[in-house]
């Protein structure tokens, strides 16, 4: 079944079944009817010549030039050329897909004032596989992602290009193939498709989608590896964490505890120590504190993808023309710059607790490295090196992106939210932290395959999906082709998936 779009219920899993999984949309009966009633408002307007931002006026610094009637029907064509200005490799499909849902939802409210036409052209693409050519790098996040956005309005006037079927073609064929008719552009119809935070707003999305993926499974690498270096428990009962009160430090407790079930450790059959490090102790508190800066974000972005962001916003139950900012993509940049920052506090831990299992002087009673005959073997030792140079990369990406404004347009547009930095180096970010999650992954199933004890039921889950992939560290080898099928299953979420078969859903 489709989903619906109308304006208010696009949440950040449907746009990922629509960007990811080429899952169907459909529009809304009553956000059909909004348009169509906002679109006569803005004819009638038009008629009476009542001026109009970026309708029968220049745009930006332009502002106050008003267009002949001559100039309004022929201004959009020219609108989408001029910003069509990006520079960069193309974005990714699932960008793209998630862009358009974006911009459909932001036009169901009925406050854009384009024709149904441009909207239901916006369904078709998606609908039937068309998916415009944008390049990646453009946008200062205000008015909007226009840069990319009005690459892909080309294709209203069949022009552009587009991947179809697994093949880049110009606009016009594959329109033609796909049997999608192009709308051309009358008057407000370009502005109305590109002048919103739509592909970061999309990217952000898929990006919390994964970072909340892949903080669960922070829960579980963690556990594993406080379970190999016989960790003291106490720090993970969730009532420590209650007294507090973090809902994201009290979920992650529970997390590590359920992944621990039935493990020698948690019974108290082994000795432990009676404080372990930081690393080790804080772990609910620091991967809580990035649980809990991930769910504000997600908040931010859900409310953007359901709000009106465009401008000018038309009004017609009140007959109002209202132009402000509603563009702006700091709501969702700010957020973003801090959840990325959180992946990266996450595997600055992680990295910490790697030392630990191969620092001989750390792991309690782990051979030195994690190798077999210490010496002659080195183990896991340059793992480590490559998790320091993902995590330096990290630090570098984790510079606010929402703070580096640089004015644009002759001054007029004096702030921006560069939001779009801030989405394409979270995408790098969170690349990296598969790599450094992973490589923790290979040395706790390492350091668990030398423990004689029994092992919590989920760390045995996590093991063994580990295993499927990479083998246990005997004699040394090239440990790249390692790295990177690691790197490749906690992205998957392949052990997420088999610890929770195993243990039940974690938070």
């Amino acid at each position: 079944m489709a989903i619906v779009l109308d304006g208010s219920n696009l949440t950040i899993e449907s746009l990922v079944r629509i960007a990811r999984f080429g899952e169907k949309v459909a529009l809304a009966p009553e956000a059909l009817g909004r348009i169509k009633v906002c679109r006569a408002m803005l004819e009638e307007k038009l008629a009476a010549r009542e001026t109009m931002y970026g309708t029968n006026t220049g745009i930006g610094e332009f502002s106050e030039k008003i267009l002949t009637d001559d100039q309004v029907k022929n201004f959009q064509r020219y609108l989408v050329y001029n910003h069509a200005a990006g520079i960069g490799a193309p974005a990714p499909v699932e960008h793209v897909r998630g862009a358009m849902a974006g911009r459909v939802n932001v036009h169901a409210h009925g406050n854009s004032g384009c024709r149904p036409e441009i909207t239901l052209t916006f369904i078709e693409m998606l609908n039937k596989g068309v998916t415009p050519v944008v390049c990646q790098k453009g946008s200062v996040g205000a008015c909007g992602d226009l840069a990319p956005m009005a690459q892909l309005a080309l294709l209203f006037m069949g022009e552009g290009e587009a991947f179809y079927q697994g093949e880049r073609l110009p606009g016009a064929e594959a329109l033609k193939r796909a049997g999608i008719e192009a709308p051309g552009l009358q008057a407000r119809d370009g502005l109305a498709a590109i002048n919103g935070s739509n592909l970061l707003t999309a990217m952000s999305a898929l990006h919390i989608h994964d970072m909340e993926r892949w903080i669960r499974q922070s829960d579980i690498v963690a556990a594993m590896s406080i379970e190999a270096l016989l960790g003291n428990l106490k720090p993970y009962n969730a009532t420590l964490h209650e007294l507090r009160g973090f809902s994201g430090a009290i979920v992650s407790a529970r997390n590590i505890m359920k992944v621990l079930e039935g493990s020698d450790l948690a019974t108290g059959k082994m000795k432990t120590k009676v404080q372990d490090a930081y690393s080790m102790r804080s772990t609910p508190q620091v991967v809580g504190a990035a649980r809990d800066a991930i769910a504000y974000a997600r908040a931010q972005v859900e409310i953007e993808l359901n709000g009106v962001g465009d401008n000018p916003i038309f009004v017609p139950e009140q007959r109002l023309t209202l132009t402000g900012a509603n563009f702006q993509g700091s709501p969702v940049a700010l957020p973003m710059d801090m959840a990325g920052a959180a992946v990266t506090m996450v595997c600055v831990l992680s990295e910490r607790r790697l030392n630990r299992l191969t620092n001989p002087a750390l792991s309690q009673g782990l051979p030195d490295f994690l190798a077999h005959e210490p010496g002659f073997y080195s183990g896991m030792m340059l793992s480590q090196y490559t998790a320091d140079h993902l995590i330096v990369e990290q630090r570098m990406l984790s510079a606010p992106a929402s703070i580096q404004s640089i004015p644009a347009a002759a001054d007029q547009e004096d702030f921006v939210s560069m939001g779009m930095n801030t989405a394409l180096k979270n995408g790098q970010i969170l690349d990296n932290a598969y790599g450094v999650l992973g490589i923790e992954f290979m040395a706790a199933a390492q350091a668990l395959d030398f423990r004689t004890f029994s092992i919590g039921k989920g760390s045995q889950a996590a093991r063994a999906a580990i295993r499927r992939h990479v083998a246990h560290l005997d004699v040394d080898r090239p440990l790249f082709n390692d790295h990177n099928a690691m790197k490749a299953l906690v992205q998957s979420g392949e052990i997420l998936e088999a610890v929770e078969l195993a243990v039940g859903t974690l938070g």
